[in-house]
């Protein structure tokens, strides 16, 4: 009896002090950490084991000749993948046919085949992407038969992607002005060279201005549309042109007018091309849109003696291009998109402050005369007649035997 009383003290002593183990741990450690919101962190990813992929395709200078003849390279550079966004993704996410060695033959006759077996891999984890690009210029030239159009790995390597720096409404960051420059020439070099020899791509090679436009604040980034369909020639003043021209934080910076779309929906050509963009977006229309003046990729400076269209014969050359028999004087209707004052037009400005004001004193004096004469007419002469009767006396009723 007393060994059985011994022993359950013991026990008691034993989990008492493995309570208090576990309390002082949990004082020490303090309390559990949390993140901004409050809540506790969220568990990082593991990183996956590719160390059986690496342990053969770490090895630089290897290739696989397909039977084109085309050598395929298959090194991998772990440094680099490291970096990249795929960092934490396992080869087996891509490659879901190769679970071990020896690989299974390959039946891609020459790179491009090889390339279009993973042209539907990047939906796993980028489905929204993949839908926008479904519906792009790229994908239609694809399934058209053009096997040389873009696909997802075209633009991304899947082994050197690094993250993509976006801005606070998730488009590429100005940071990424470069890359994506260099990617698009790519396939499309002489447009390239033409760019950064332009007023918008000066710079952008060394990513020295941050306000320039790269291709896709212009063309999109996986929705992009062909630059002779409807759509994007009638919505390119608002959509395009004028997301930029627009922004004082950035043409404020170099003296640039941001009346450009408000002078252009103004004029005779802005304000057909703004009635079809409202009423029928994908509609065609002939009337001339910004780079139809401006040029496309090979824009100058307005002040550029060759090209900007600031200066008059060149201004005449733009007007000649719609109206071939435009002369010397046809330019000078034209006011380069600066709304009239004292300063720019001043002749301008002085009509438009004469009729601002003759106008309004024409038509308010018109309403107020033919105002005051409805009330005359209605209100005015009736009170008169009214007022006439009774003050004349009544007269004394006739007696028709009296006439007798």
């Amino acid at each position: 009896m007393k060994r059985r009383i011994v022993r359950a003290r013991v026990s008691l002593l034993v989990l008492v002090l493995a309570a208090l183990v576990v309390l002082g741990v949990a004082l020490i450690g303090g309390p559990p950490q949390r993140g901004l919101a409050g809540s506790a962190p969220a568990p990082q990813p593991q990183k996956p084991d590719n160390s059986a992929c690496l342990a053969c395709h770490s090895k630089p200078g290897q290739s696989y000749q397909l039977p084109s003849g085309e050598v395929l390279s298959i090194s991998v550079d772990p440094a680099v993948y490291d970096k990249s966004s795929h960092a934490n993704v396992a080869c087996q996410v891509c490659h879901t046919n190769i679970a071990g060695f020896p690989h299974p033959l390959n039946a891609a006759q020459d790179t491009r085949a090889y390339t279009f077996q993973y042209k539907d891999t990047c939906k796993q984890c980028h489905n929204d992407q993949f839908k926008q690009l479904s519906d792009s210029v790229h994908t239609q030239l694809l399934n058209g038969g053009n096997r040389n159009a873009p696909v997802c790995s075209d633009c991304h390597n899947p082994h050197s992607q690094p993250t993509i720096q976006t801005d606070a409404n998730g488009n590429p960051a100005s940071v990424e002005h470069a890359a994506i420059a260099k990617i698009c020439s790519h396939c499309h070099n002489d447009i390239y060279n033409q760019y950064v020899n332009s007023v918008h791509g000066s710079g952008i090679a060394e990513n020295k201005n941050p306000d320039v436009p790269a291709c896709t604040d212009c063309h999109g980034v996986h929705i992009i549309q062909g630059p002779d369909s409807p759509g994007f020639r009638i919505n390119s003043p608002t959509q395009v042109c004028g997301k930029c021209h627009t922004n004082p934080q950035i043409m404020d910076k170099y003296g640039i007018s941001t009346q450009v779309l408000n002078t252009y929906v103004a004029d005779f050509h802005g304000t057909t091309v703004t009635l079809f963009e409202k009423t029928d977006p994908q509609a065609a229309t002939n009337k001339p849109v910004c780079y139809d003046c401006h040029g496309v990729h090979n824009i100058a400076r307005v002040d550029d003696p060759t090209q900007g269209i600031a200066l008059k014969q060149n201004m005449l050359k733009a007007c000649q291009r719609c109206h071939p028999d435009a002369t010397t004087n046809f330019p000078d209707a034209w006011l380069s998109h600066y709304i009239p004052s004292p300063q720019k037009y001043p002749v301008v400005y002085i009509v438009n402050l004469f009729y601002s004001i003759l106008i309004p004193t024409v038509i308010g004096g018109m309403v107020i005369y033919v105002g005051s004469d409805i009330y005359r007419r209605n209100f005015l002469d009736r009170r008169l007649r009214k007022g006439k009767k009774q003050d004349e006396p009544e007269k004394p009723p006739v007696d028709p035997e009296a006439k007798g």
